[in-house]
């Protein structure tokens, strides 16, 4: 028949990732009465950020699934997006490019990270776990489809 469905590869569930990271971020800036979150163009270094948490993330997902309860993961994923943005915030800002200052809030890390995100992130881990890494693991991918070959009809005038 042929061969068996591979799963996606990691550059395609990165860019998934990515992608639902970065819509979300536009979402989030609407919601909290961001002016023009959708006028505004998105960093394209903000792909490379969603697309990387969303690897590290998947993976304390695969490696704890089993081991740990679904609090306990969501406490993980939430220490993972803190470390991810302080991480990337502190590196961007090396170069003056980091697009996100949360100095104006009362807890916060070097303005790179806002703890009063906590309840958000928590909401939001939790949400990707169950709506988009477990679907995009299971998302397979199959031979490409080929219709099969049929003889053309013959059309032929007859005489009456």
């Amino acid at each position: 028949m042929g061969s068996p469905p591979e799963p996606l590869n990691q550059l395609s569930r990165s860019y998934i990732y990515a992608i639902h990271g970065y819509f979300l971020e536009k979402i989030f800036a609407a919601m909290v009465g961001d002016d023009s979150p959708f006028q505004r163009a998105g960093s394209p270094g903000s792909f490379l950020v969603y697309g990387g948490c969303g690897l590290c993330m998947e993976s304390i997902y695969l490696g704890l699934r089993t081991e740990c309860c679904l609090l306990t993961r969501c406490i993980m994923y939430i220490l993972c997006i803190y470390s991810w943005e302080f991480g990337t915030g502190s590196l961007l800002s090396l170069f003056g490019a980091c697009p996100w200052d949360y100095s104006g809030y009362s807890y916060h890390l070097a303005g790179l990270v806002a703890l009063e995100y906590f309840l958000f992130w928590f909401v939001g881990s939790l949400l990707l776990e169950k709506l988009v890494i477990c679907p995009t693991l299971r998302v397979l991918l199959a031979e490409e489809w080929k219709a099969k070959k049929k003889p053309m009809p013959r059309f032929e005038l007859k005489d009456d």
